[in-house]
């Protein structure tokens, strides 16, 4: 079994920058593909970015060349690097992996090993 943790939410202006980090137990981390996912008040759970275990990654249109998703196996930890954050960035961020790798990107909750809890991003204006 696998738990993640998420940290480094917070309040951010637009414009600024925020790191999250998600912490995974277990000695399986380097193989497990990773992802970040993100929920906005009365909207769905959507994809941002994905790191595969090769390192490997893929980004959401919304987001691509403005986050950075990485990762440390040494540290069994993923990293999701935000900057000229927005306003419509705000949401709370989930982690999430698979324990095995699929090219397609599920929007289906089920079709993902683990996730964490979240951790609030807020962008003000």
């Amino acid at each position: 079994q696998v738990q993640l943790v998420e940290s480094g939410g917070g309040l951010v202006q637009a414009g600024g920058s925020l790191r999250l980090s998600c912490a995974a137990s277990g000695r399986t981390f380097g193989r497990l593909v990773m992802y970040w996912f993100r929920q906005a008040p009365g909207k769905e759970r959507d994809f941002v970015a994905r790191i595969r275990t090769t390192g490997y990654t893929r980004y959401a249109d919304s987001v691509e060349g403005r986050f950075t998703i990485s990762r440390d196996n040494a540290k069994n930890t993923v990293y999701l690097e935000m900057n000229s954050l927005m306003p419509e960035d705000t949401a709370v961020y989930f982690c999430a992996a698979r324990n095995t790798y699929t090219a397609y990107i599920s929007s289906r909750l089920a079709d993902y090993d683990y996730w964490g809890q979240g951790t609030q991003v807020t962008v003000s204006s």
